[in-house]
């Protein structure tokens, strides 16, 4: 695992709950059991500062980590990636954004990865494809992460479905843009990994988890789970292959994170604390975990 993308994962999934700060011992001392030693913690979090994810906030001897706005309105809109099911319908017509003039290749491969974070595919160097995102908040989201110099560059086009014949099919398009095969391995390893740890806890119903447990297999649950989504463009059914994994490992993620959610929250009462000793309280962010009314509870495990 890099240190740096759990430390991420951790922070959207925890800290962000809890006011979106921490202080750097606690996060040591939270994340140490994963084998993260202090030095490679100390280093991540500096690269991530450097990022502009996070920003220290000293207090005497001690700091805090918090998240920077932009850090925290990208860690948002992940969060309504991971938690909130949806299931997306389809108007039949594709996102278009073409890239116009020239750019280096630095600039390039900045604009690839913003993109591809937002889930879009690419046909070529200069087209990138998307079924149903919003193509003003996805420029807006490319200002937001200090890439409006680029936004010049590039042409949105909303294409129409125009069933003219001799013309690629939209599965011919889905192919090109993005490796759903490999995705699909991913979210099969996925299902491997933890369906059999929630098949345990469904066994015996009166399992006490220990609440550091707990902790430990969630963040490593939410890591793993996260680390698909960026990958996934979610797809409307309509474009996907059948038996497609990723509803399935969806609903793996779900169940285990919920059954662990009360004594994972335990142990961060006990052991995560801010700058000046106080114990971060758990907020409302807008954005719940896992809500009972998923639209994809219908699929069977």
């Amino acid at each position: 695992m890099r240190a740096g993308s759990l430390i991420m994962s951790f922070f959207g999934d925890a800290v962000l709950p809890r006011g979106g700060r921490i202080w750097l011992g606690s996060l040591i001392q939270l994340l140490q059991p994963l084998g993260l030693n202090e030095r490679l913690i100390r280093t991540s979090v500096y690269r991530l500062s450097k990022e502009q994810w996070l920003h220290a906030d000293s207090h005497g001897r001690r700091a805090d980590y918090v998240l920077t706005d932009s850090g925290r309105r990208r860690f948002e809109e992940a969060s309504r990636h991971i938690y909130s099911s949806h299931a997306p319908i389809w108007d039949r017509r594709w996102r278009l954004i073409l890239l116009v003039g020239e750019l280096d290749t630095r600039q390039r491969e900045h604009l690839h990865q913003a993109l591809k974070w937002q889930g879009f595919g690419s046909l070529g160097n200069e087209c990138f494809v998307h079924p149903s995102t919003q193509l003003e908040a996805a420029c807006d989201t490319l200002v937001a992460d200090g890439l409006g110099d680029l936004v010049g560059h590039l042409l949105p086009l909303l294409a129409a479905d125009a069933h003219i014949a001799l013309t690629a099919s939209d599965a011919d398009l889905v192919s090109h843009a993005w490796n759903l095969d490999r995705l699909a391995e991913s979210y099969t390893a996925f299902v491997s990994d933890y369906l059999p740890i929630l098949a345990e806890l469904r066994r015996d119903r009166h399992t006490l988890l220990e609440p550091e447990e707990s902790f430990l297999l969630r963040i490593l649950l939410i890591h793993d789970y996260r680390r698909l989504l960026l990958r996934d463009p979610e797809l409307p059914e309509v474009l996907l292959p059948t038996d497609w994994p990723g509803q399935t490992a969806r609903m793996v993620c779900r169940e285990l994170y919920r059954r662990l959610a009360e004594p994972s929250e335990r142990h961060l009462d006990i052991h995560m604390r801010l700058a000046d000793g106080s114990i971060p309280q758990k907020l409302n962010d807008g954005t719940p975990r896992f809500p009972s009314d998923d639209p994809l509870m219908a699929i069977s495990l």
